[in-house]
């Protein structure tokens, strides 16, 4: 039996809170048993619900799977919808009790590492003197990493890039993110009145894999200068153990200048930038929001202070899907 546009509206506004929790649920864990145990139900509970939806729908939801089920596409499509209302409806709670009590809620806001060191921080600094009781949770990530956390409801936004064919989130451009070579104090190269390429292509490079955005970056850039591939012998995209590893080594990183700044400026610090350009440029960065949101008050705060800091007036950049 197949039902009208209309009908299907009408049977999908009768639809339980519990039974929207439960599709969200299993949508997101694929197995039964632990979508029912997350919104406290036995597992016979649960399959009756389920049960109840395609009947009152009319469209079977799951499909027998090996020893298991899976959902068919239109349990896939419903589940998504489900899923955020369940954030919608978490975002609304925080909201209104941001309203009522006066006191803003944790902001969850994402970043990868230049923008979270350059903006967000700053940023969180300037709330907090203004506003003392601003809360924020920060999650420093790769951008694939961040946009996944926003998409399930776990981020407000985040500085991060989205992937080409991204539907779900939509981006407002801030800006590219120009790379430094960054060596220990008293590094050899240092010593010399002037830096050539051959002399950077004698020391080991510090980066992540080939599928990294900055590595695809720099090696992108050098193919252009028609130079070759610098030694890796360690890779990693850990920020820290970057650091720890410039500390002990002559090696050489490639890192986001306006961290490279921050850091560089305080003469305790023990890494500087060497006095040489190739021209190294990472693809613009974007404030990530999920389609169709709206911010909390507190989160638009802190966006807002955000284009504010990068010289972007709130609500004049345009957004992108």
């Amino acid at each position: 039996m197949s039902l009208s546009q209309a009908t299907l509206l009408t049977q999908l506004r009768k639809l339980k809170p519990a039974q929207l929790r439960l599709l969200a649920e299993l949508g997101q864990s694929g197995a039964l048993g632990l979508a029912a145990a997350r919104v406290g139900l036995t597992q016979p509970a649960a399959s009756r619900l389920l049960a109840e939806m395609e009947e009152m729908l009319a469209l079977p939801l799951r499909e027998r799977h090996g020893r298991g089920l899976r959902l068919t596409a239109v349990g896939e499509a419903l589940a998504r919808r489900a899923a955020r209302v369940q954030i919608e409806l978490s975002d609304a709670a925080r909201e209104i009790a941001e309203a009522a009590t006066g006191l803003a809620g944790v902001v969850r806001v994402g970043a990868v590492t230049g923008p979270a060191l350059s903006l967000v921080l700053p940023a969180l600094t300037e709330l907090q003197r203004a506003h003392p009781g601003f809360r924020a949770e920060v999650t420093v990530a790769t951008s694939v990493h961040l946009c996944d956390q926003l998409r399930d409801g776990a981020l407000d936004f985040a500085l991060a890039r989205l992937s080409p064919g991204e539907t779900r989130l939509e981006a407002q451009e801030i800006a590219t993110e120009p790379l430094s070579l960054v060596v220990r104090r008293g590094h050899p190269l240092l010593l010399q009145p002037r830096i050539t390429v051959d002399d950077l292509l004698r020391h080991d490079w510090v980066m992540g894999d080939d599928e990294t955005l900055l590595t695809q970056t720099v090696l992108s850039r050098l193919a252009e200068l028609r130079l070759p591939i610098p030694h890796r012998r360690i890779s990693t995209s850990s920020f820290l153990f970057t650091l720890a590893l410039l500390n002990q080594t002559d090696a050489i990183a490639p890192l986001a200048t306006p961290v490279v700044d921050s850091l560089s400026g305080n003469p305790s610090v023990p890494f500087v930038s060497l006095p040489i350009d190739l021209g190294l440029t990472v693809a613009s960065f974007s404030i990530v929001t999920r389609g169709g949101s709206q911010l909390t008050p507190a989160a638009q705060r802190l966006v807002d202070t955000i284009l504010t800091l990068a010289d972007i007036q709130p609500g004049s950049a345009g957004k992108r899907p």
